[in-house]
């Protein structure tokens, strides 16, 4: 469940497609190494899969992801 996303100071949305079995790891990888962005900054992240109605959400909240 996503907290409280009020206090993002920037939304991102991957585009194209992700492996929706990647975890929290895969996709903090994702930001740092395809995006060069710190996955710990205040920072919203989306990310879709093949089926459209399904969405992943990064997201650090000061005590976890």
């Amino acid at each position: 469940m996503l907290g409280d996303i009020s206090h993002a100071e920037h939304i991102y949305i991957a585009v194209g497609y992700t492996d929706m079995r990647k975890q929290i790891d895969g996709l903090s990888a994702i930001v740092q190494q395809n995006f060069k962005l710190d996955p710990f900054s205040n920072s919203l992240f989306l990310f879709y899969g093949r089926n459209t109605k399904i969405m992943k959400a990064l997201y650090w909240e000061g005590d976890g992801f």
